[in-house]
């Protein structure tokens, strides 16, 4: 997604808003039970070291030449030493699919396969469970060969080396595995990480990274990064791969739309440098009853859309796209997922990753950041269990099987969501904006007024439960609190008017939780911003130790349109981004409010708020504040 535009900083104005933002924190408390904790048990991580064996044409005679018409063979063996060569005792993994990104294919039963070959084509293997392929130095899984016989063409982070002849064989090792095999797997799902220099890749190591090499429950499934991994400057791919040193398990990528090289003319070679440094641009893999597909959902230079008879798509010549792309899978792309769905059994379930979503509620209404193919990919899912998670947004959406948000009906036809959906934010959050934390890394909290973090998929046979860690948190931080009042919304006017003018002092908020008899006059809500909140989520509110009363979610996710403004924002979110700079969170999916009755006596008061998720874990915050009396 693109980064916006930078708010300048008011230091007058900052220095009162931080310190308010101070009496927050301190006036909510946690007392979320264990049951919300992450797994305590650490599986064993045992990095299998290695690469895929490439014999080469001259080695074996071959002819020289691009693969056109040709044959491409090899093995997928059981490395048993573990020097990544196939020898003549260690033996073949039968049934496992092996494609060129075109064609799928399944090995025999001494592990062989062989597959068309033409020119600029990946071949890689679908890790099956009970096995893992190799990892380099940096943690990287290595289950994939490139063959571009005479290298990309000319392009500013180099694209793919010139890989000569093809090879007279592509052999894959694998290591048996108890991580993979088991029915219990934590996949860790990393959205936009998106550094635009080393600074910001100092606050990726110091934040999310820090976090999840403390962690040691995603050994089987691993960290999968879904997308904009750099910030355009592909140059910073080894510093990310300084990051992943760091962590637990292997880790993999897909591409978003600023990992792409934007001087590529066609589509065939916008993702060549990440293929060369990361990863395929598409692939599957599977840990215990998981198969997870990892897709490439960003089309460059932007595709035409066949449906219109100018064969235009409608945000190809938009201005403010450049460099140009869309949400597309593309024909090939769709004719391998078909295919690779075909040799999934039908009780596994599908995790559908890619960075631009299948569709979105943060942009409901623009098909350029959706999937144009989202039909296409439904009716391939059709009976099974499926979830789809994805980037892009920066917000975290989670969207339950028939939610349903305005502009979908219109663009794709669509009455309701066959399986869940969900965005699983961001690690840079927005995009490492606002004021650093103690621990040096910025709040950067989003559009949606959701914090920085990654999501995990806890899964047990072939059933799941997302969860959401914030940077720096523990997994029972789950929600903030704040107080929505007129003089808050008056306020958020006038600030905003000064941001633009910055004529005169910055208009003040003073604390956040104090009101006045006035502002119980008018309409004030008590605000619960619960990140991971869904359909089937309830929030309630206890008043001074009174009887608990639900709060109203402010998306019911029944077809309406975004509900936008400051009477519908996020209070403790926005205190913040008017003044330390950022996205504004006007608008969110997982959002509640209580109105505070009028009758509220001057003086202290405490609200306790229970948030339920729709598993029915419960996670509590308090929140302290006063009733000022009329002078």
């Amino acid at each position: 997604m693109p980064r916006p535009t930078r708010a300048g900083l008011a230091v007058g104005a900052a220095m009162a808003v931080i310190a308010a933002t101070g009496a927050t924190l301190a006036a909510q408390t946690s007392n979320a039970g264990s049951a919300a904790a992450a797994p305590a048990a650490r599986d064993a991580w045992d990095p299998y070291r290695g690469q895929v064996e490439v014999v080469r044409a001259d080695d074996s005679g071959q002819a020289p030449g691009d693969g056109s018409g040709r044959k491409l063979s090899g093995r997928v063996f059981v490395d048993s030493d573990r020097d990544s060569r196939s020898g003549g005792r260690e033996r073949g993994v039968a049934g496992v699919t092996v494609s060129n990104g075109r064609d799928v294919v399944t090995t025999d039963r001494q592990g062989r396969y062989e597959l068309p070959a033409f020119e600029n084509m990946t071949v890689f293997i679908s890790q099956p469970a009970g096995y893992q392929v190799p990892v380099d130095e940096a943690n990287v899984a290595q289950f994939h060969y490139n063959h571009l016989p005479e290298g990309s063409p000319k392009l500013k982070y180099g694209g793919i080396e010139p890989t000569g002849p093809l090879p007279a064989a592509v052999n894959f090792p694998v290591v048996k595995s108890k991580a993979t095999a088991a029915d219990r797997q934590h996949c860790v799902i990393a959205g936009d990480l998106q550094t635009y220099d080393k600074a910001e890749v100092g606050y990726a190591r110091d934040g999310a990274v820090a976090d999840l090499a403390k962690r040691g429950d995603y050994a089987g499934c691993g960290p999968l990064f879904i997308g904009d991994v750099v910030g355009d400057d592909l140059s910073l791919y080894p510093d990310v791969k300084q990051l992943t040193k760091q962590l637990n398990g292997p880790v993999r990528f897909l591409p978003g739309n600023h990992d792409l090289d934007y001087d590529a003319e066609t589509a065939e070679h916008s993702f060549d440098t990440f293929r060369e440094q990361l990863a395929p641009a598409y692939y599957s893999y599977d840990a215990g009853d998981t198969h997870v597909v990892a897709l490439n959902t960003v089309r460059h230079p932007c595709t035409p859309d066949v449906d219109n008879a100018d064969g235009k798509h409608p945000n190809c010549d938009d201005p403010e796209n450049s460099p140009s792309y869309n949400g597309r899978l593309g024909e090939q792309q769709l004719k391998w997922l078909e295919e690779d769905l075909a040799e999934v059994p039908s009780d596994k379930l599908v995790v559908v990753a890619s960075h631009i979503p299948l569709l979105t509620f943060a942009d409901e209404g623009s098909p350029r950041h959706q999937l144009d193919e989202l039909l296409e990919v439904h009716k391939l899912l059709e009976g099974r269990k499926a979830v789809a998670v994805a980037g892009h947004t920066h917000t975290v959406e989670n969207m339950k099987t028939g939610d349903l948000f305005k502009g979908w009906r219109e663009i794709f036809g669509i009455d309701g969501l066959p399986f869940p959906h969900i965005v699983a934010g961001a690690i840079s959050g927005d995009w490492y904006s606002g004021a650093l934390t103690e621990d040096g890394y910025p709040v950067a909290t989003g559009r949606d007024g959701a914090r920085p973090g990654v999501l995990t998929l806890d899964i047990n046979g072939n059933s799941f439960k997302e969860r959401f860690t914030v940077t720096g948190e523990d997994s029972a931080f789950q929600m903030h609190l704040g107080l929505n009042s007129p003089a808050y919304r008056e306020w958020y006017a006038e600030r905003q008017a000064w941001n633009d003018s910055r004529e005169g002092k910055a208009p003040e908020l003073g604390d956040p939780h104090l009101i006045s008899e006035a502002d119980l006059a008018g309409t004030t809500w008590l605000t619960t911003n619960f990140w991971m909140g869904s359909t089937g989520s309830t929030v309630e509110v206890s008043l001074d130790g009174g009887p608990a009363r639900k709060a109203g979610r402010t998306q019911q996710a029944k077809g309406e349109g975004q509900r936008i403004g400051p009477e519908w924002s996020d209070p403790h979110a926005v205190a913040q981004q008017l003044v330390n700079g950022g996205s504004l969170a006007d608008r969110s999916m997982h959002l509640w409010r209580l109105e505070l009755p009028k009758d509220l006596a001057p003086g202290s008061h405490r609200a306790e708020v229970t948030a339920t998720d729709s598993y029915g874990r419960e996670f509590t915050e308090t929140l302290v504040f006063q009733v000022a009396g009329e002078r």
